[in-house]
């Protein structure tokens, strides 16, 4: 299979001494060969931040 279920974090929570959302979602690794990076919302921000793929 060409799809494989990535994980997402927010970059800011950590920075502010929250606890960091983490969104799960799939992408086709042969099309996309760089890391994920997508604006999403963090409950504990109140807020959109920058989500970043992590291993």
């Amino acid at each position: 299979m060409a799809r494989e279920t990535i994980t997402i974090e927010c970059t800011e929570a950590r920075k502010e001494g929250k606890s960091p959302s983490r969104y799960t979602t799939s992408r086709n690794k042969k099309l996309q060969t760089e890391k994920l990076a997508v604006n999403k919302y963090n409950p504990a921000l109140r807020r959109h931040t920058l989500h970043k793929e992590i291993k």
